[in-house]
């Protein structure tokens, strides 16, 4: 367990997985064996969203990827590589064509092993100052490599009646759960708030979307995505990647909490 610390807030780091953030002692992510889910974050690369009905296949440049739901990334173990009291840098490194088990094999999924044709490596430093907690993403790869980046962290609710607001809109806890496994589509934004008990206000960098997804009243995942999956039929998800460039592709997360 990686322990972070500035002034009244603390994170706790589990192999790579947030599964704490606190600031004068109240918890802010949802706890594994709490109902809902069974993680408190995790990362989608490089696919976003259930890939079966296209038989677990996904369309890139260098020919079809076998590809789970929210990708392969999840399945690998992260390294870590480097840290502070403040920060902690963390990394999965993936040589193209690698066989990676699916634990999802054979209970969800026919596919028993998990492939993509591309090296890469993806690094998250998550670190805590005087703004807040923030999770950064750095992508590095072959340029031209396709993919798409969600963060998928899950937000510990303590009241009745929390709410999520963008911008003007008012978003009810009861909206979310009525879109079910799907996850509500939150386009074009990179700034979110969660008004529970306190308020947690979340910005974003280069993702421009979010998804809202929960099954339970205790919880909620606010997810910045870079492409919502449900906007196309699974045979098309492709048309929902980002192309890394000559340099490493960088992606955030703000969390900051206020009464």
């Amino acid at each position: 367990m990686t322990t972070l610390s500035y002034k009244n807030q603390t994170v706790h780091i589990d192999a790579g997985e947030l599964v704490s953030y606190q600031v004068a002692g109240q918890e802010y992510i949802h706890q594994k064996g709490s109902p809902g889910w069974r993680n408190a974050d995790t990362e989608m690369f490089p696919v976003i969203g259930p890939t079966a009905d296209a038989n677990f296949r996904v369309d890139t440049p260098k020919g079809p990827a076998v590809q789970d739901q929210h990708g392969l990334l999840r399945e690998m173990k992260y390294q870590e590589v480097s840290g502070t009291i403040t920060d902690a840098t963390f990394e999965k490194t993936y040589k193209a064509g690698t066989l990676i088990q699916n634990s999802k094999y054979p209970e969800k999924s026919t596919e028993e092993f998990l492939q993509w044709p591309y090296d890469f490596t993806f690094r998250k430093i998550i670190t805590l100052s005087e703004e807040g907690l923030e999770v950064r993403f750095v992508i590095s790869g072959v340029s031209g490599m396709p993919y798409m980046l969600g963060y998928h962290p899950a937000f510990n609710l303590v009241t009745a009646t929390p709410t999520i607001h963008v911008g003007t809109k008012e978003i009810s806890l009861e909206e979310v759960l009525a879109v079910g496994s799907r996850a509500l589509q939150v386009a074009q934004s990179k700034e979110i708030t969660l008004k529970d008990k306190n308020t947690i206000h979340i910005k974003t960098e280069g993702f421009g979307n979010f998804m809202l997804w929960t099954e339970v009243k205790n919880m909620v995942c606010i997810e910045p995505i870079t492409f919502y999956p449900y906007a196309v039929k699974q045979e098309h998800l492709a048309e929902g990647f980002s192309i890394l460039g000559s340099e490493d592709a960088i992606y955030k997360m703000t969390i900051s909490v206020s009464n």
